[in-house]
């Protein structure tokens, strides 16, 4: 079996990390000078890698092998959010081009072909998972006019500024056995089990809902309770009685939340006339994802009858929908784990969304996951040990060289 360089391989996540760094996270939102920087590092170090590299019309850097095929394509995504940490996604970005690297130097696994990918965008600061999205054929040019960042900056404006096109490189028909991608956890499963290693079965669906009600503002001293329409009453009413109902039929990697709540005019002495909400729930199982809005719509209803509010509950985005991992690319990560590190390592799914359950829709798709410590992730905090990073890192490449093996 290949075996990777642990000291290059963390020295390019180390390096990697100095694009927009802020110590201890890293600054380097998807179009920022910090993410193209980054973007031409990986490109020259793919291209040292012997791949024939280059960054496609959105931003992907995409690191072709020169060999036949069949190919695995391994990665992830090099964005971060505004204020994240140093190994969302750049793990899996650097544990693509050290696999490639590793395969090509050992003389059982160098004409197996492993291409490298950087997503862009996955973390959604103009449109979630933009590159794995553009290259599945999975968006519609209608969705890259539509997005735009926080700042009001058009995708289409940010990709100019940067002399991108917006046309994707596109999975190639027939070159792909499948799509590796290797993550930190960005939870606490794994280190609270003492394990190395976590082989991902599904990625959780995830709906999300914008709850609105609208009431009377009024004055808060002089109308009496019993003739109040209180929409921020209400509001909160809704996100008590939700907690209490999805508490009753969760299952074991149910979440949901209220991220969201405002109160208009959201002055002391007023009466809210109106209030919003942003409720999310999140499971890898369809059945529950569909209970839950069920359940959700029914306390919609109930609070109409009952008054004196008005509700009303609509979707804020399009339902994202769990994705099973292949079963196959799952065994070989399972043995791989079971060889590199044994009795480390579980199955469990992802309890975040992930480019892979983007990709599984157009291949075989698998993921692995390392510890991440005190389960911190979205956060400058974020962080993994290094043997553990390793340790995945050997884990990837032996599931990739045998998934290849077998089909020689």
């Amino acid at each position: 079996m290949p075996s990777i360089n642990p000291t290059r391989f963390l020295d390019d996540l180390h390096t990697l990390r100095g694009f927009g760094r802020h110590d201890p996270g890293v600054v380097r939102p998807a179009l920022s000078a910090a993410d193209m920087d980054a973007r031409r590092w990986l490109r020259r170090r793919m291209q040292e890698a012997g791949l024939e590299a280059a960054i496609d019309g959105v931003g992907n850097v995409l690191g072709r092998s020169r060999q036949p095929g069949p190919a695995l394509l391994i990665g992830s995504h090099s964005d971060t959010q505004p204020r994240g940490g140093w190994l969302d996604g750049a793990f899996g970005v650097i544990c693509g081009l050290e696999v490639a690297r590793a395969l090509a130097e050992d003389a059982s696994t160098r004409t197996q072909a492993v291409d490298a990918i950087a997503w862009i965008d996955e973390e959604g600061a103009y449109l979630s998972c933009l590159g794995s999205l553009a290259f599945c054929g999975l968006l519609d040019e209608s969705d890259i006019d539509a997005a735009a960042n926080q700042s009001g900056e058009t995708l289409r404006d940010a990709l100019r500024r940067n002399d991108l096109n917006g046309v994707a490189a596109r999975a190639e028909p027939g070159r792909y056995l499948g799509y590796l991608e290797a993550h930190i956890e960005q939870g606490g499963y794994l280190e609270e089990a003492q394990q190395q290693v976590g082989v991902v079965t599904a990625i959780v669906g995830s709906r999300n809902f914008t709850v609105r009600f609208s009431g009377q503002q009024n004055h808060a001293g002089t109308t009496p309770m019993i003739k109040r329409r209180d929409a921020g009453r209400a509001a909160v009413e809704f996100a008590y009685r939700i907690d209490q109902l999805y508490q009753q039929n969760t299952g074991p990697r149910t979440v949901w939340t209220i991220g969201q709540i405002s109160f208009d005019p959201g002055a002391p002495s007023i009466i809210p006339g109106r209030a919003e909400l942003h409720l999310q729930f999140r499971d890898p199982e369809l059945s529950r994802l569909e209970a839950f809005e069920q359940i959700a719509r029914q306390l919609v209803a109930e609070m109409n009858s009952a008054g004196p509010v008005t509700v009303s509950i609509e979707p804020a985005g399009a339902p994202i929908a769990p994705a099973d991992m292949d079963p196959v690319l799952q065994e070989h990560l399972a043995r791989a784990a079971a060889q590199t590190v044994p009795e480390r390592w579980q199955r469990m799914p992802s309890a975040a969304i992930h480019d892979a359950m983007f990709l599984a829709r157009v291949m075989p798709a698998g993921m692995l996951f390392v510890p991440s410590i005190n389960g911190i992730s979205h956060d400058f905090a974020e962080d993994t040990a290094e043997d553990d990073l390793v340790a995945g890192c050997q884990v990837l490449a032996n599931a990739a060289a045998s998934i290849l093996a077998q089909k020689a």
